[in-house]
């Protein structure tokens, strides 16, 4: 039985896609997920399952709030420890860490959409990429941010999903409970 983490983009924002907690959890259970959980109104899911991979879970889950609910969501399925491992190497352990947020990409972005992102400035905001991971900080908060995760998405070309550093660890730690 293997641990994992989705996150759902869009739900519950604005009033536009809304979707109850506990109809989630049920949903998830009804699908086959195990130990399902959900951490705040977000759409973060800490659950168990045997022999599937993340595109597969990804897809039973957005088929799943589909059929229910008539409306799409990406979701990103990741694995605890690959937070765990975003969680440690913070390059900005250094700074307010209620002002970090993690933006988690589908995908590694192509060499020349990042190199082109690179090229961007937007002080003071700051980021850095791991991967398939972006490190932003913003120190006048995020919802006055230029480098939101739309920005990301259209500069890169990948799917993303952004949460805030209080958000990231108590994934990690609720997964490590399961």
């Amino acid at each position: 039985m293997e641990s994992y983490i989705a996150l759902l983009r869009g739900i519950n924002v604005s009033g536009q896609k809304k979707i109850k907690m506990d109809e989630l959890r049920a949903l998830m259970s009804k699908a086959g997920l195990q130990k399902v959980q959900t951490y705040i109104q977000s759409g973060n899911i800490i659950f168990q399952s045997e022999d599937k991979s993340a595109d597969e879970l990804s897809s039973t889950i957005q088929q799943a709030i589909f059929d229910t609910y008539q409306f799409e969501v990406p979701t990103l399925i990741k694995k605890p420890e690959d937070l765990q491992k975003a969680v440690d190497e913070n390059p900005f352990i250094d700074k307010d860490q209620s002002r970090l947020y993690l933006t988690l990409l589908e995908a590694q972005p192509q060499a020349e959409k990042l190199s082109l992102l690179k090229s961007i400035s937007h002080d003071p905001e700051e980021w850095v990429i791991e991967k398939d991971v972006i490190y932003f900080f913003s120190p006048q908060g995020y919802g006055r941010a230029k480098m939101n995760n739309n920005y990301f998405e259209q500069k890169l070309k990948v799917k993303a999903t952004t949460r805030n550093w209080k958000t990231i660890n108590k994934l990690v730690e609720m997964a490590a409970t399961l």
